[in-house]
């Protein structure tokens, strides 16, 4: 089916790193923060734009600060120029097993 590849965010990595540096964090801190079950080593990945993260990992970075994936998303979108953790935010469920049917 289609011939031509997807639309790729190409500031994503960039916002990524934004946010962690604004919270003053280390890979490993974030990692254990967003509790989505991402390595530090994914995280850099994603930082350096060398993968790209699931929703679901863009959904704890948008709770974790407040912001919309939107912000994260759609290159024309800046971040909020104030970045800071969210104290009540929601939590990422994950689902470890399928129901059977």
């Amino acid at each position: 089916m289609g011939q031509r590849a997807r639309y790729r965010p190409q500031r994503l990595g960039a916002k990524l790193l934004q946010i962690r540096q604004s919270l003053s964090l280390s890979q490993s801190q974030l990692a254990r923060l967003i509790n989505v079950g991402v390595t530090t080593a994914r995280i850099s990945e994603y930082e350096h734009g060398v993968r790209e993260p699931s929703l679901m990992v863009l959904l704890a970075y948008g709770y974790l600060v407040g912001i919309s994936t939107d912000h994260l998303i759609d290159d024309r979108i800046d971040l909020p120029a104030q970045i800071g953790i969210r104290k009540r935010r929601k939590r990422i469920a994950l689902i470890t097993k399928l129901r059977e049917f």
